[in-house]
Order: structure tokens, then sequence, then C-alpha cells
């Protein structure tokens, strides 16, 4: 079995983000790790790996020279190969042209199983698991917060929905993405540290994957930002006196939560 997992490059999400004059993250301003979520998928492959002997991890990242670093910390963790899409038009990709660089990356590669987190720190939207599936031609199984892949290649998923959650099942290849519940990442030990450097890394650009500067970036986004606003400067609070009886508070509160639509 071969285990595919996607992996990102994201900026700190505790740092302060900049914004360019093409009103995308300036991702060189702020330090870039892991995408969090990502470990998550990572964690569940290892998990999968350990159960059997027949299965090879290999991680797929999309981003600029900068973000092999992001690719052999995802190795360290004890995936085996990677694979990384590196060209200057991929850059300002929103969820469709990211779906559609993944897939195309994935068309010449033996796959079973794609596993990866269900949304990246810095975006949030939580389409690309959904849009590379239908790009691939294959069932998705997004939210999982439980995943059982059989000998028989059956899988089997608890996905997490408002209420609780809803059991699932198909066949492979999949592609499934994982939600925070399903399990608890480890630590890259400092043996899986130093392998991580020797692991193979391979690098393909745009034509190599049979795409075009047009299919990626902003030329190949179905969606455009269009205008971005600096957050505001936090406001300072407003201090109710209460007369002893606690009706003062009580009502100021309740008004409070009228004027703001919360009830």
């Amino acid at each position: 079995m071969r285990i595919i997992c996607p992996v990102k490059r994201v900026p700190d999400t505790a740092a302060e983000k900049k914004v360019t004059e093409d009103l995308t993250v300036d991702r060189d301003s702020v330090e870039a790790i892991l995408n969090a979520n990502d470990e998550w998928s990572i964690e569940e492959a290892l998990r999968i790996k350990e159960s059997r002997d027949d299965v090879e991890i290999v991680a797929l990242c999309m981003g600029p020279d900068t973000a092999q670093q992001t690719v052999r910390k995802a190795l360290s963790y004890g995936l085996d190969a990677a694979i990384q899409i590196t060209d200057e038009a991929v850059a300002g990709s929103d969820a469709v042209a990211t779906a559609r660089v993944l897939a195309a990356a994935l068309k010449d590669e033996e796959w079973d199983l794609i596993i990866m987190g269900n949304q990246s720190s810095d975006a949030r939207s939580m389409l690309v698991p959904a849009m590379l599936a239908e790009f691939l031609d294959v069932p998705a199984l997004t939210y999982a917060k439980r995943l059982a892949v059989g000998d028989d290649g059956a899988v089997e998923a608890d996905r997490e929905t408002a209420g609780g959650h809803e059991t699932v099942q198909t066949t492979l290849p999949a592609v499934v993405s994982v939600v925070e519940a399903i399990n608890e990442p480890r630590y890259p030990n400092f043996k899986g540290i130093m392998a991580a450097k020797k692991k193979p890394l391979e690098t393909k650009d745009l034509a190599a994957i049979g795409l075009s500067a047009d299919d990626a970036g902003h030329a190949g986004s179905a969606t455009k930002v269009l205008e971005a606003t600096p957050k505001p400067p936090k406001e300072a609070g407003e201090k109710i006196e209460d007369d002893g009886t606690g009706q003062v508070g009580a009502k100021a509160l309740v008004d409070f939560l009228v004027e703001k639509k919360f009830i």
C-alpha cells in the first residue's frame, strides 16, 4: 500500500501576518512551519504502516524552494520519501488551483490512499480534500475522527458532524481528511530528524506534471481577493458600575447582547 500525505508550509499561526500588493499573505515576513493539521494525517498514516508490512508513505508538498525545510520536517516523523512541486507560477493559488496541481502531481504516481489534514491554518477553507478527490475521480471521506483500513481495501471512517458523527465506508483508492480528534501526533526523535536529511525528495515544476502557468496561481484560481483591510486596533472595554442589586449590570449585559444580535 502506498499512502500519500499532502503537507503544507504555512506562516506561524502566532505571528502577525502581512499582506502583499497582490493581496496574498506575505509568507517571507514570518517564520514558516509545518501545518499543524498535517501532523494528524501523518500520525494516522504512520499507525497504518505500523499495523502492516507493505506500506510506504510519501509526503507531497506544493511550495517554493524554501518549503523543502517543511518537507524534511514531515519526513522526520518517519515518512519514506517526498515529492515537492516547486514553480513560481503556483504562488497565489486558491483551493481549486491547489487541488488541480496536487492531482496532476499524482497522475503518474502509484498510490492507494491519500490522508490529509482537513484544513490549513493559513486559509482554513477546508475545501482542498474534497476538490482533490473530485479531480482524481475517487471517493472522499472528509472530517474523519476515526479511520480503519482493511487488508481487503475496505475503508471505514467516523465522519465528524455538528451533532456527533456518521460512519461512512468505501474502497481504495480514496482521499481521507482527518480532524484533530483522530489521534495524538508523536514528536520526531533525533534519529528521525537525522534520517530525514537523506530520504529521497523529488522536485518537479508544473511542466513536469503536465500543467502550465495558466493552471495555477492567480491565473488558474476560481476565486480572487478583491480587498484586504488591516485588523482594527483593540478598543477599550466598557465598564459598568452596578448599584449593588445586580440589576444594573444584568440590564447592561442584556442590552449589549441584544445590540450585538446574540439574543
